[in-house]
């Protein structure tokens, strides 16, 4: 007679094969991320700004007596300060609860391979955030457009152009969160971690204060700079196009979780 275990349901010694140890991890991390209130509380935060946030800039847009250079951008310029800032945390506190907690170690005896770990974290977060941040973006983009449409000031999702820069700006949030686990892995603390967050997104643009052309040259390579540029209707022309945009917003959490990948084989904890 066959015992079988009755996780697996597969008899005690059988090796699980490479779908079944990731399919494990990933449901360990969706189990974690969706049993802590940090987690609800920093997506609220970030849905209660970007709305909100959108809806103020659209209701002043609607009576000012110029127009913005870029009706789009403008609504959602709330996007380049407060969301991004929510859901980074929220990468960040992936990693770093689990180290202020000590649960680390027991992450990492059950999963030694501690590159799957990061890949995990990241994957679990990233496609959370992905869809948390489409939705949000075309939830504040629909009802600014809707403050501005008696004024003959809103867009159509049907116009060239809008519906995929609304699509950008959900896609700015995963990368932020991809940030924020990189550098949650990286730092470990969350205190440090936190701190080194607005750093990596907003002090690059320091460089806005550069002389020309050098200033407009460094701050399109910025997380925001590319940002702004895939949210943007009309795109600066003296910024990186759309499609270099997009390359730059994808190689900063590539490059710090590439960082991460490298530090935490060689710590002991």
């Amino acid at each position: 007679m066959t015992v079988l275990d009755p996780v697996t349901q597969k008899g005690f010694g059988h090796s699980p094969s490479l779908v079944e140890r990731a399919g494990g991890v990933l449901l360990s991390e969706w189990t974690k991320l969706c049993s802590v209130r940090s987690t609800w509380w920093t997506l609220l935060v970030a849905a209660v700004t970007a709305v909100g946030g959108s809806a103020l800039v659209a209701t002043t847009s609607a009576t000012s007596k110029h127009l913005p250079f870029d009706p789009l951008a403008s609504v959602f310029i709330s996007w380049l300060e407060y969301p991004v800032l929510a859901v980074g945390i929220l990468g960040v506190l992936a990693f770093t609860s689990e180290y202020s907690s000590g649960q680390i170690r027991t992450t990492f005896t059950a999963v030694p391979q501690r590159r799957a770990v990061l890949a995990a974290k990241a994957g679990i977060v990233g496609m959370v955030t992905l869809g948390f941040g489409e939705v949000l973006a075309f939830a504040s983009f629909l009802p600014s457009e809707a403050i501005l449409a008696p004024h003959h000031r809103g867009l159509s999702l049907g116009e060239p152009r809008v519906a995929g820069a609304v699509a950008a700006a959900g896609f700015a949030l995963f990368a932020i969160v991809m940030v924020g686990v990189g550098l949650g892995a990286v730092i470990r603390h969350t205190a440090g971690a936190i701190a080194a967050l607005p750093a990596v997104i907003y002090l690059p643009l320091v460089a806005l204060s550069l002389p020309s052309p050098w200033n407009e040259r460094i701050a399109g390579f910025t997380l925001l700079g590319a940002a702004s540029q895939l949210v943007s209707l009309h795109p600066h022309p003296g910024l990186p196009s759309p499609g270099v945009s997009l390359g730059v917003l994808a190689a900063w959490p590539a490059a710090i979780l590439v960082c991460a990948a490298v530090v935490i084989t060689r710590r002991d904890t």
